[in-house]
């Protein structure tokens, strides 16, 4: 009967894949209906063509590559090439061709008795009167009076990206982007303005072509054995193709982000995928391929030295006679492979893009992985002869698959993949005599039969599917829905093989673990926009707009053990989880749960009043109502102001010197609800037989926690704006901090928590700077430099009661260890440690009282980056820098102490070469030994590339390119990576920061790869 019911659900049998491949036909045609009746308004007559080449160049003669050429009011174009050249075949009664590019402004072109033409193109306005992306509509970029960055694709990293947020690392000031695992596929930690979260992720809200995000992965989380620990999470952004972005714009201060409300608080970034553009259909192809290996290692002892380790504390029976490099066994070189293919076209009723993409990505520690399969499609439709009635459709899907080891950030005693390969005796092999793996009882594990005796795979697949009709009422007045869908589902199985004696409850039975994940987002969106100029000198640019919003997740998971009385799980050739039915009837768990179901409701608007086009006005106000807050604080309201002065309006202005010159001031008021659903009721959990536990209280006026910010800045243009630069000040307060706080003691064992608006504030503070220079631009050569910095400060301040702590430290014999603390004075998360002095005559450690040691926040970070083009030739530099903050090697103090060669296992070189002798007795305890300075800066990519041009005929701009990522780093920490933080919640759900704990290694990556066009 079990075996039955197991069918039933079993994804991977094969009943279940007939069905579904019976049910393709019908899919298919459904599919292809859909596309016909998206891109039929496409569709054009032949006619009788003549030849029209040309070339398209700007003001200083140089050739301007994919500049859009078109014959208007029909679906006739092309693109210039690399040198800026074109050719196309016109309809024999055309007259006129048209020319348009971001930044300078549309001509038309007659062509009447021509064949040839050249289009020398002019700056629009200096492109003042560019279009920029902000909440819920556009704005030209001369009515921006926030903090605003707008980075598009010539402005991205270059190199192999498994997610759009690496494309900004180190790019604009402000923001810090973290890769938090060096695993493919892994999450990425962004700031923006510091750090203020106390609970959560402290991510910012991420909105795709309109649709905000939930900001989780359905990736299930590690249900695994006993003392394995949790591993890293999925990026939320892996569903995503770098490829088909666009432009990313991140919205800084409080008066930009306001318009977003209780989703605000922490930056919101707005990534727009690339659109159809009108002109015969295009098809653009890129293929890549390359390498990947460790950045670097951490120093432990090799064979030879650990011999004369064993002699210089007096270890007996420590040598096995071997050689071995355990961590070396582990890792492989990664292979990686991208491929990405986007057709497009259209007139000027119906533009479409649709693009595939594959990326196949081998992590250098062998058994990982990354691979992932997406399709984009993007139409934008105009109806009735009037062309008023309009639809954008984007259709984002995805499958990723990820093959994952047992890299943890809380391992036990037993410690993980990581730090077994470090701890593993240099001297003893990893495999027999005969080949098999040496296995021996105890908590010493083979870290290479962890390796092979463990599975873990993942799949999350993604839709996000938005339509968004639109009707204009007139030139100025237009009305816009936005319906929208996310919809993620994610499957996880991980078994650990029978073998694999070292972990309680495996040996002769094994382990299996199914888990299943679904998360879904639905938005109704209405939005009136009101862009008309008043009179000569007033310009108003309003938006109103109302909002629904409305979230479910929902999960399970299965796991066992084997029988042991029957031989465990077998060996059957299959993984575990293909039979878990096969487990020990007793050895079974179940659980499911179900998030209750939380909605936002929202009215907004914005007013942009623009006078003489000297200065702008803007306010913002939003109304949020969350299901998620008590019912005496469901209401939120977020309003903004903010104006700006263009002093390069004035007719006083020196335009002989400066081609800009514009200051800003704002301010404004967001929110942050990011905690569980439910937190404000009574919640139970239903458990085994019956049973039933507490999971919080209620708490009927819980409310927003609330981020007030003021910023100042300004915008100075130079030598016709080939210099830019621009400074913010900005001043962030976070109040009604929201915690789970546990009742006092005395208490029941099962006590439930209560989230609160504690009292305290966490003060960000500092200032941005951002410097772009053209320093030589003509037809032969371009080179140009670009940096932006930042220097911020963190304080908490007016916490009532007492600090929290925070900042777990695992590993054997630190069991409950905390290093980090919130608590006045000083800034969140501080280093709080017993003070090492040094080493007695004894060799034990010199521990004090507990100090303040240092924050884990950076107090500065920097981006630099070069651009260079001789000819055909061209190179891009990036570089990226943290400065001022202190990181804790947890791995040092739990790996590499000098406890470990007595229990026969590896240590330090550090720890080796100390001037004292170390007793191998010495408690292994948390202290400010471990706390080193983190400060790095890394060259995080560089890019060679040759352009070819037009090739055989048929390949137009054809560009070959050579890129490394993570070429090197320079920093004083002795860790794998300074850029590695483990995040771990630690004590009371608070996430730590700046904790190093045998994170997946960081790798250098080589790429080479083509891109061409047809």
């Amino acid at each position: 009967m079990s075996n039955n019911l197991y069918k039933r659900y079993n994804l991977y049998e094969q009943p279940a894949l007939q069905r579904v491949g019976r049910a393709k036909p019908a899919l298919l045609q459904l599919l292809a209906f859909t596309l016909l009746v998206l891109l039929f308004p496409l569709l054009s007559q032949a006619q009788a063509l003549r030849p029209v080449t040309g070339k398209v160049v700007d003001s200083k003669a140089v050739g301007l590559p994919g500049v859009t050429v078109v014959v208007p009011g029909t679906t006739v174009g092309a693109s210039t090439g690399s040198d800026g050249t074109f050719q196309l075949q016109v309809p024999a009664n055309a007259t006129t061709l048209s020319f348009s590019f971001i930044g300078y402004a549309t001509q038309k072109v007659s062509i009447t008795d021509k064949s040839s033409v050249q289009v020398t193109m002019q700056d629009d306005a200096q492109a003042l009167s560019d279009v920029v992306v902000v909440g819920y509509g556009t704005a030209r970029k001369q009515d921006v009076t926030g903090a605003v960055a707008v980075l598009g694709e010539k402005e991205f990293n270059r190199g192999t990206f498994t997610s759009p947020d690496q494309l900004i690392q180190g790019r604009t000031s402000g923001v810090q982007v973290t890769n938090s695992s060096g695993q493919p596929g892994g999450a990425a930690s962004i700031k923006i303005r510091g750090n203020s979260a106390v609970t959560g992720t402290g991510q910012p809200l991420y909105v795709v072509d309109g649709v905000p995000l939930d900001g989780r992965s359905a990736r299930p989380g590690l249900v695994a054995s006993t003392d394995v620990g949790a591993g890293a999470d999925s990026n939320p952004l892996n569903f995503l193709n770098p490829d088909d972005v666009e432009s990313v714009t991140v919205l800084k201060d409080a008066s930009a982000t306001a318009i977003y409300g209780s989703r605000a608080a922490y930056g919101v970034v707005l990534i727009t995928t690339k659109k159809g553009k009108t002109g015969a259909p295009v098809l653009a192809v890129g293929a890549s391929g390359g390498f990947s290996t460790l950045l670097r290692r951490p120093k432990y002892l090799d064979a030879s030295q650990y011999r004369q380790a064993l002699t210089y504390y007096g270890v007996a029976n420590g040598d096995k006679g071997g050689d071995t490099d355990a961590l070396k066994a582990l890792l492989r070189t990664g292979r990686v492979q991208n491929y990405n293919a986007a057709m497009s076209g259209g007139n000027e009723t119906g533009r479409y893009r649709l693009s595939l993409g594959y990326l196949d990505q081998n992590g250098i520690v062998r058994k990982t992985g990354f691979q992932k399969f997406s399709a984009n499609l993007a139409t934008n439709l105009q109806f009735l002869e009037s062309k008023k009635l309009g639809l954008d459709v984007n259709i984002a899907t995805s499958q990723f698959r990820e093959q994952l080891a047992p890299i943890t950030t809380d391992a036990g005693s037993r410690s993980s993949l990581i730090g077994q390969a470090l701890q593993w005796n240099p001297t003893q092999n990893l495999r027999n005599t005969d080949g098999s793996l040496f296995i021996q009882a105890g908590d010493v594990i083979n870290p290479l039969a962890a390796q092979e005796l463990y599975n873990d795979n993942s799949r999350v697949t993604t839709i996000l599917a938005s339509a968004a009709p639109y009707y204009k009422f007139t030139d100025w007045l237009q009305y816009r829905a936005l319906v929208s869908v996310n919809y993620n589902t994610g499957e996880r199985r991980t078994s650990v093989d029978q073998r694999l004696i070292n972990y309680p409850g495996i040996e002769g039975q094994g382990y299996a673990s199914i888990s299943h994940n679904e998360l879904l987002t639905q938005q109704i969106a209405h939005t009136l926009n009101f862009n008309k100029q008043l009179t000569s000198n007033f310009n108003l640019n309003a938006l109103l707009g109302y909002e629904y919003t409305k979230f479910a997740n929902s999960g399970s998971n299965v796991n066992a053990y084997g029988n042991r009385d029957s031989g465990g799980f077998g060996s059957f050739g299959l993984d575990y989880t293909n039979y878990i039915q096969y487990s020990g009837t007793g050895n079974r768990g179940i659980s499911s749960f179900v998030d209750p179901s939380s909605a936002l409701q929202s009215v907004f608007g914005r007013a942009i009043l623009n006078y003489k086009d000297r200065y702008v006005f803007t306010g913002t106000l939003r109304r949020d109502e969350s299901t998620k807050f008590g019912p005496n604080n469901r209401v939120g309201y977020f309003p903004s102001f903010a104006a700006a002065w263009d002093l390069s309006q004035e007719a006083f202005f020196p335009a002989e010197r400066l081609s800009q010159l514009k200051f800003r001031a704002g301010y404004g008021r967001t929110g942050n609800q990011e905690f569980p659903a439910g937190s404000a009721q009574y919640r139970y959990t239903l458990d085994n037989n019956g049973a039933q536990s507490p999971l919080n209280d209620r708490n009927d006026d819980l409310k927003w926690q609330s981020d007030a910010q003021y910023n100042a800045g300004f915008d100075i243009g130079a030598f016709d704006n080939r210099l830019t630069f621009s400074a913010d000040y900005f001043y962030k307060t976070t109040t009604d901090l929201l915690f789970p706080t546990t009742p006092g003691e005395p208490r029941p064992a099962n006590a439930a928590i209560r989230w609160e608006n504690l009292d305290g504030k966490i003060v960000n503070k500092g200032v941005e700077l951002s410097l772009t220079t053209a320093i030589v631009r003509n037809e032969k050569v371009d080179v140009g430099f670009n940096a932006n910095a930042t220097f911020i400060r963190n304080e908490v301040s007016d916490l009532v009661g007492a600090a929290i702590p925070t900042g777990a430290i695992n590993g054997q014999g630190l069991s409950g260890a905390l290093g980090e603390s919130i608590r006045n004075g000083y800034p969140i998360n501080a280093f709080f440690l017993p003070q090492y002095n040094g080493l007695t005559d004894q060799g034990l450690s010199n521990i004090g009282a507990i100090v303040y040691a240092g924050s884990p926040n950076p107090r500065t970070l920097l981006g630099m980056g070069l651009n260079a083009r001789y000819a055909k030739f061209s190179v891009v530099a990036n570089m990226t820098g943290v400065f001022g903050q202190m990181i804790y090697n947890n791995t040092l103090n739990a790996i590499g102490a000098v406890g470990g060669i007595g229990a026969g296992k590896n240590i330090a070189l550090s720890t080796f070469e100390s001037p004292i002798k170390e007793s191998t007795g010495n408690p292994t305890a948390a202290s400010t030994r471990y706390l080193e300075k983190g400060n790095y800066l890394k060259l995080s990519n560089l890019t060679f590339s040759y352009s070819l041009g037009d090739v055989a005929g048929f390949a137009k701009g054809a560009r070959i390119y050579a890129t490394g990522q993570n070429l090197f780093v320079i920093t004083k920490y002795t860790g794998f990576d300074p850029e590695i933080n483990t995040i771990k919640q630690g004590a009371n759900q608070v996430p730590s920061v700046g904790i190093d704990y045998l994170a997946y290694p960081s790798a250098r990556t080589f790429t080479f790869g083509v891109n061409f066009s047809l």
